[in-house]
């Protein structure tokens, strides 16, 4: 199993009180320096545009800091965990990504999403709709990103986008293009849409329920006709070591189910080593093949060497 690593940005206010936005952007980069000197797989980023909950605290755009990164790294792989499929016209976005894979030489994962947080649609002028319109946006915008990466031109036609003989040169460095990731758990739509579009997935859960959705997702694909093996499958988890099991759950951050189902402390990165390490054999018992780690300080260089020499490699 690969681990990978989820860079602050400022969604969760880790610059608060951090007065000057050259200084926090920097201790981004010295995050990601440290990372591609380690064993690390990815560098994930999250793409939101206002702070949980909301405030006037920093918050860098995502692609404009993946955009920067390329070009302090050389062997890490970079990627938005995820691009909020509302945000921007899909065409458009495959046509950024292109140019972010010529960018960084051909180390881009472009993952995308539904889209989730209300406050960035209110507060910048974007219709948050229902769940089954972002959804049906989704599968919509994957048709037409795949599309503008390996056919010659593009033309769509559907409920919420239209693209009229679309070219999009260059179209990136990897081959066949570039890999479309697509996050989210739900059982019934969002993991048919990564059978049908996707080249890798993500799914925050505890191993139990990972487990459990990977064979939802492999039943998806054998109705579609779609090889199970050939989805990359990643996972997002926290991390706090501590002397006892005790001393780290009692540092799990109150309100950390909004982002991470059930009881995280019973089954995160959280406890002695021993208990991490027992943790990231169920992960990847579970089937788990990269698992993206927040650490409990997201802005600790300290932090992120330590785990990769403890278990990383």
């Amino acid at each position: 199993m690969k681990f990978s690593i989820f860079l602050p940005t400022g969604f969760a206010q880790e610059f608060a009180g951090v007065p000057d936005p050259v200084e926090a952007y920097e201790s981004i980069v010295r995050l990601a320096r440290a990372a591609d000197e380690c064993a690390y797989e990815t560098l994930w980023v999250p793409d939101h545009l206002t702070t949980i909950p909301p405030s006037s605290e920093l918050l860098f755009e995502a692609w404009s800091v993946l955009t920067g990164l390329a070009r302090e790294t050389s062997r890490v792989r970079l990627g938005q965990l995820v691009t909020g499929n509302g945000y921007r016209n899909p065409a458009l976005q495959a046509k950024m990504a292109s140019t972010l894979d010529v960018i960084s030489h051909g180390r881009l994962t472009f993952g995308i999403g539904a889209g989730w947080w209300e406050p960035d649609y209110v507060q910048y002028g974007y219709e948050f709709g229902t769940a089954g319109e972002r959804l049906r946006k989704l599968g919509e915008a994957a048709q037409i990103i795949r599309s503008m990466w390996t056919e010659a031109e593009t033309t769509f036609d559907g409920e919420f986008y239209r693209v009229r003989g679309a070219f999009n040169e260059p179209k990136g460095v990897q081959t066949p293009h570039i890999p479309l990731m697509i996050a989210g758990g739900g059982e019934k739509v969002t993991l048919r849409l990564v059978a049908r579009y996707a080249d890798a997935c993500n799914i925050m859960d505890s191993p139990e329920q990972l487990e459990r959705k990977f064979a939802i997702l492999r039943r998806h694909c054998d109705d579609v006709g779609r090889d199970f093996t050939s989805i990359h499958r990643t996972s997002t988890t926290a991390c706090i070591i501590r002397d006892t099991d005790e001393e780290a759950r009692a540092m799990v951050p109150p309100g950390a189910e909004f982002a991470f189902p059930g009881d995280l402390a019973g089954y995160g990165l959280i406890g002695t080593p021993e208990t991490v390490r027992a943790r990231i054999a169920a992960y990847e018992a579970a089937g788990v093949q990269e698992l993206v780690v927040g650490f409990e300080d997201p802005t600790s260089e300290e932090q992120l060497r330590r785990f990769a020499k403890d278990f990383v490699g």
